[in-house]
């Protein structure tokens, strides 16, 4: 039994795992939560990366980005809400292929968040004028950060259906 097994056992044991199952209405909640958390993600997110693709260059880039709080509130809604269905059904999630290449390309997505704010990259991105176009780099990240996103979106829609966990 490895590691990740026993705490499963032991989060499948509590009462949360257990409210998250029996209360009918605990777990659409959750997922109208989840659903509301990944519109604020990858709405604000996207259209920054769409933003430093060019998409609406009328528009400053660092007026954008002032609207990334809420798209980090939405990642700690889905974070949470996560969570909370990992603890309801454990072994649903722990030995499906399809939810760790989701939680692959969410850690791929934080690596490429990491890279676009400590390499500087937002300094350049913010500091150019309504009309001017981003670094290739910056662009480059972009399009990694939407095609990441598309797929974490897809990946946990397919949960059900790609694999024999559900």
């Amino acid at each position: 039994m490895s590691y990740l097994d026993a705490i499963s056992r032991w989060l499948k044991a509590t009462g949360l795992s257990w409210a998250m199952l029996h209360y009918t209405w605990v777990w659409p909640t959750c997922q109208i939560l989840h659903l509301i958390g990944m519109a604020f993600l990858v709405g604000i997110v996207g259209f920054l990366d769409l933003r430093i693709l060019g998409i609406g260059k009328g528009i400053p880039i660092s007026m954008v980005h002032q609207l990334l709080p809420w798209g980090i509130a939405g990642f700690v809604l889905n974070m949470t809400t996560g969570i909370l269905f990992y603890i309801g059904d454990p072994f649903q999630y722990l030995h499906a292929r399809v939810f760790h290449f989701k939680m692959l390309f969410i850690l791929v997505a934080g690596l490429n968040v990491l890279y676009f704010y400590l390499s500087g990259l937002l300094a350049k991105v913010e500091a150019l004028g309504p009309v001017e176009d981003a670094p290739l780099s910056a662009k480059v990240i972009a399009v990694v950060s939407l095609t990441i996103w598309v797929g974490v979106i897809y990946l946990g829609r397919m949960l059900p259906f790609l694999g024999d966990s559900f």
